[in-house]
């Protein structure tokens, strides 16, 4: 990191916004901790408080040390002058300057889609979400989500369980994760995609902070899929920031009776985006071939049992049951699972076969 990098990194401790830190920035002569120590042009714009505060702490040793702590607990920093940070949002007039990583920050510049919706979602919704995100996350597309309930960790974690990657923007820091019920949902992405906070790690998640996420969101993706969302979702703020920085926005169809697609119908209904009803109809506008499966999907041995038996043909559920060697509810649990990551389909008469 250059001095530069340095001081946004020095910035970025103190909770403030871009905006505010491009502002103190662009008042500097020389873009440095050691500038920023020995002027007060800062004093005007910042509480008293803020700024006493930070001139006490005005130390670039500091900050390596802060930067070594993150490394220590596998925390990447990307500045938006850094060769990795993504480059669709580096275009955006109100990108954020900074983002904590942890995971594959390749992820960030590779075909990105962001799926978002409803926290509570329906059996349709939920349906929806699942086919749609294993059609294109096969295909080897970045699923992009919030970690929230409902259709975020949906998209998460369906494109996790067909082998895809995905990438979670939080609200708040890595140390507080929102909600808390999906920490281990965190982690496993931590480990197979990516997690990205704007906010240092020891920020809490607050109501605030959810619009500037999900500016983040649409920023990384090239587009943005409503699979089930009502007008007053705060999914409008992500389709509305798609559609601010030129992206394609699309939306699954729903009930015309049901306030949980308001959004999505309206989107399609004033032409804000593309009625989609399968992955195929995404994948096409970006030219990905949805036959050409790009992601080895790994399998449990358990489901390998499975799906060895199927390779020479379809086979009845009875001669599945009997010919595994798996007991009844780890059969169903396996079957379930080969389902919804695609790799299975349940055909009349009790039939399963390979897709």
């Amino acid at each position: 990191m250059d001095k530069r990098d340095l001081l946004i990194v020095f910035l970025s401790q103190f909770d403030l916004s871009s905006k505010k830190m491009s502002e103190i920035m662009d008042t500097m002569k020389e873009q440095t901790i050691k500038c920023f120590s020995k002027t007060k042009f800062a004093e005007n714009i910042l509480k008293k408080e803020t700024y006493e505060s930070m001139i006490a702490s005005a130390d670039e040793a500091l900050v390596q040390t802060y930067l070594k702590n993150l490394a220590d607990r596998d925390i990447s920093v990307l500045t938006i002058y850094s060769d990795e940070y993504p480059n669709r949002l580096r275009e955006q007039k109100d990108a954020p300057l900074i983002l904590y990583c942890k995971g594959d920050v390749s992820l960030l510049n590779k075909e990105c889609l962001s799926v978002v919706g409803t926290r509570k979602p329906s059996s349709y919704g939920k349906m929806a979400t699942e086919k749609l995100v294993r059609d294109v996350a096969g295909a080897g597309v970045v699923i992009v989500s919030g970690l929230a309930y409902g259709i975020d960790s949906i998209a998460h974690r369906c494109a996790l369980e067909c082998g895809g990657k995905t990438i979670a923007v939080l609200g708040g820091g890595f140390d507080h994760i929102y909600p808390t019920e999906h920490q281990s949902l965190a982690d496993e992405i931590a480990r197979k995609g990516l997690l990205i906070s704007e906010q240092r790690p020891k920020k809490l998640s607050s109501k605030y902070l959810f619009p500037l996420r999900n500016r983040i969101i649409a920023g990384i993706s090239q587009a943005t899929l409503i699979t089930e969302a009502s007008i007053k979702s705060g999914t409008i703020h992500t389709k509305d920031f798609a559609l601010e920085y030129g992206n394609d926005v699309y939306a699954v169809p729903g009930n015309i009776d049901s306030s949980s697609s308001e959004l999505t119908n309206e989107v399609i209904k004033t032409g804000q985006g593309k009625c989609v009803t399968c992955g195929k109809d995404i994948l096409d506008d970006y030219e990905i071939n949805l036959d050409k499966q790009v992601v080895q999907i790994e399998l449990q041995p358990d489901e390998e049992k499975i799906v060895n038996l199927l390779k020479d043909g379809m086979k009845k559920i009875d001669f599945l049951t009997k010919n595994s060697g798996l007991d009844i509810n780890n059969f169903n649990t396996c079957l379930t699972m080969l389902e919804i990551r695609g790799i299975i389909s349940r055909l009349p008469g009790g039939t399963i076969a390979l897709k």
